[in-house]
């Protein structure tokens, strides 16, 4: 009997000890990824947080050019776990100098062939990526297809923007991932829109929150999305669409056998997790930059979001230049058709104008080719090598600091490789970047340092278009710390403190704008405030303005729920930083846990009972907590030091 038992029992064993060996943990031990293969040879994974499942068996696997790494696979070799330790510094974003630790196993899998490829998995303690490792020769396969999956337990709930259908659209446009969020909605929920879902995807399940984007994404592959069958909890890796290309060539990706593919990334733990992780940029291709001493982030006036195309002349543009110098922002950004309304000459007279101001000028440009028909200019100066360097070396030599290049076409491989192309030429002429009408950056602001900012979200200017993007600006903007700027610079365009110079009336707070200038993240921030504006906003709020950091070194949630709240701690040296954002249209009391500040002396400003600025001095109690009251769609902000 007692043998009987004992051979019955090592099966149990044997399953056991492959199981542990095809786990592996964060370092603290919360969150635990387990590969394997099914029945018919599928990879998977599946992950726990706190030893509850939080995402299911799912598959993984990649199709090449004649090779099937899908299914019918082995999994032949688990490579002995190590960590991994890198610590960087980011000239913008949420922190200054990072610190990143994983815990690393690589699994290698054999198909039918014989061919093998590895999959690799870094696993810390805000969350896990992995990528595709191929250990062949130096050959180029085509990628057709990827099998990366997503597969939440049924319960969960998705936070998630769809991404609109290529060449669709003003001017054929599309996408530029500028659409309205699902909030709250069941897995499995499709896109009306019927193209899938753009990254960061937010999901949670029971208590615990999921983020999923990529990384290093390089110039010989194509960026990505999400996609689901109705009422189906499984989201897969979809590859973009056929007309997301530059001159109907180059969608799919470009995979070298002896590389590697981008990083799959999910960041797991709770809303705090989310907005303090680094994960999107800890993974990322490191500055292939050698020197950045001409990238300096900033704030910048910008005429368009309030006098629109018209007004792209020479004294207005000259108004402009006055109002940065008086708010000492560095930068003015002059937009489209200056080539003509203004003229080369004549902006190098602006731009000279601008230096003895201590402003240096941007210039926006037509991304152009044949994927959208707008007809704004410069256009078709851009698009090779030879034309950009040319104009690039003009324009510095114009004193010009950086580009806004709008109107990109997807996300097709050669898409992506016109953007680092476009980030290489700029950085060799000293210009720093700001990408509109274009994909999510997906980590390139660490790769390229002169990336300081991009769109990439239905921005302010929507505001100035309709009463409807009006009426949902405070639910829209405070979804965004936890999806689109989580890891990546946003251009929102934000802060009208006054009121919108067109027929759309705004439902947000003056002291809600103000709080979008420590909320949201970019390396510019482009201000939607006017001159004529400007005179109606108190000398505080100005004076606040005047001396508000351009960039971080510490950044700490307080308290949120997207699309609903978000408060956020921001420190520079000595001094921190906090701003509240108000997503819902009834007032609220917020108990905050400022432990980290008490005992200190601080300046509140927020709204008076007219939805007016008002400031007064206050101090964080001894015991950390302070009950700040904040209106309806309304904000506060906190300078303690």
């Amino acid at each position: 009997m007692k043998k009987t038992i004992i051979l019955m029992a090592l099966p149990i064993l044997l399953c056991l000890q492959l199981f542990a060996t095809n786990q592996i943990s964060s370092p603290d031990g919360k969150i635990a990824v387990t590969v394997f293969v099914d029945n018919t040879g599928v990879p998977q994974y599946s992950i726990t947080y706190n030893k509850t499942t939080v995402l299911e068996p799912s598959p993984l696997g990649i199709d090449l050019d004649g090779i099937n790494f899908s299914n019918g696979l082995q999994l032949t070799t688990v490579s002995a776990t190590s960590t991994v330790h890198d610590h960087y510094n980011m000239l913008s974003g949420k922190r200054s100098s990072i610190q990143y630790e994983a815990r690393k196993t690589s699994f290698t899998f054999q198909n039918k062939d014989g061919k093998k490829f590895t999959i690799i998995f870094q696993v810390s303690n805000d969350g896990l990526a992995f990528r595709y490792q191929f250990s062949d020769d130096p050959e180029i396969k085509i990628v057709r297809s990827e099998n990366t999956s997503f597969k939440f337990p049924s319960s969960a709930k998705a936070f998630i923007q769809p991404i609109a259908v290529a060449q669709s659209g003003w001017e054929k446009a599309n996408p530029s991932y500028e659409e309205h969020y699902y909030q709250d909605v069941p897995v499995g929920t499709t896109s009306k829109l019927g193209a899938g879902f753009i990254y960061p995807a937010l999901f949670k399940v029971d208590n615990t929150w999921l983020l999923i984007t990529e990384a290093a994404v390089g110039a010989d592959w194509c960026a990505t999305r999400l996609n689901c069958e109705a009422g189906s909890p499984l989201y897969q890796v979809k590859f973009p669409d056929p007309r997301e290309v530059m001159y109907h060539d180059g969608l799919l990706p470009r995979q070298q056998m002896n590389g590697f593919s981008p990083w799959r990334i999910v960041t797991i733990g709770s809303l705090k997790t989310i907005v303090e992780s680094t994960l999107g940029t800890d993974v990322a291709t490191p500055s292939v930059i050698t020197n950045t001493s001409f990238v300096k982030p900033g704030k910048s006036s910008w005429s368009w979001i309030n006098s629109k195309d018209d007004f792209i002349v020479y004294d207005e543009q000259k108004k402009y230049i006055d109002f940065a110098s008086y708010m000492h922002w560095q930068y003015c950004l002059i937009d489209v058709n200056w080539d003509q309304k203004i003229g080369y000459e004549k902006i190098k007279e602006l731009a000279d104008y601008a230096r003895q101001k201590n402003v240096g000028l941007i210039l926006w440009y037509n991304s152009a080719g044949d994927w959208n028909t707008v007809k704004y200019t410069p256009r078709n100066i851009l698009l090779t090598k030879e034309a950009r360097e040319k104009e690039f070396s003009t324009i510095q030599s114009m004193g010009i600091k950086g580009v806004k290049i709008d109107f990109f076409g997807g996300d097709g491989q050669s898409m992506i490789k016109y953007y680092h192309d476009i980030l290489q030429d700029a950085a060799r002429y000293n210009l720093m970047v700001n990408f509109h009408g274009a994909t999510l950056p997906r980590g390139w602001a660490r790769t390229y340092p002169n990336l300081l900012t991009a769109e990439a979200v239905r921005g302010f200017e929507y505001i100035t278009f309709s009463q409807e993007d009006a009426d949902l600006e405070a639910n829209h903007a405070t979804m965004l710390p936890f999806t689109r700027n989580a890891f990546d610079p946003m251009d929102f365009t934000p802060m009208n403190l006054y009121k919108i110079p067109s027929t759309s009336v705004r439902k947000t707070t003056a002291a809600f704008e103000l709080a979008t200038t420590i909320v949201f993240l970019s390396g510019i921030q482009h201000l939607a405030e006017s001159p004529e504006g400007m005179e109606h906003v108190p000398d505080f709020a100005k004076n606040y303005l005047r001396t508000l950091p351009d960039t971080w070194d510490e950044t700490r949630f307080i308290d949120g729920y997207p699309g609903k709240l978000v408060v956020i701690a921001r420190r520079k040296g000595t001094k921190w930083f906090i701003a509240g954002m108000n997503g819902e249209s009834t007032a609220k009391t917020l108990p905050l846990n400022l432990s980290f500040l008490k005992k200190k002396k601080a300046i509140l400003i927020s709204d008076d009972d007219k939805n007016l600025l008002k400031q007064e001095k206050t101090a964080i109690p001894d015991n950390g907590m302070l009950s700040v009251s904040i209106n309806a769609n309304g904000g506060f902000v906190i300078a303690a030091e």
